[in-house]
Formats: structure tokens, C-alpha cells, sequence
């Protein structure tokens, strides 16, 4: 949950500086969301195919 969370800030981050006009600050913050966003979903989507492997409920 915790990547998660820091892909939302980075992201927030991203979208006001962008907004103010800070192009380089905006880029930055926005290709760290996305990799940490991206981070997030393959250990969620590993998490959930070995949890059915073994054969046990993830949630």
C-alpha cells in the first residue's frame, strides 16, 4: 500500500507542477509515479497468481 501511496504523491506532485508551469519538475515527479505505480500492480498481480497457486483466498 505504501507504493501506492507514494505514486498518488508523486503524482499530485506532477499534475500542480505542471499546472504552475514547472515542465521539468512535472515530468520527473510524473515517470516516478508511473514506475512506482507500476511497481505496485506487478507485486499486487504476483501476490494474487501465488496466493491461487497455493490455493489459498488473497483478501
Amino acid at each position: 500500500m505504501s507504493l501506492l501511496k507514494w505514486a498518488l504523491i508523486c503524482f499530485v506532485i506532477s499534475v500542480i507542477a505542471g499546472g504552475l508551469g514547472f515542465t521539468g519538475i512535472a515530468s520527473g515527479a510524473s515517470a516516478l509515479s508511473r514506475i512506482l505505480f507500476g511497481l505496485f500492480l506487478l507485486i499486487a498481480i504476483v501476490i494474487v497468481v501465488v496466493a491461487f497457486a497455493i490455493g489459498q483466498a488473497v483478501f
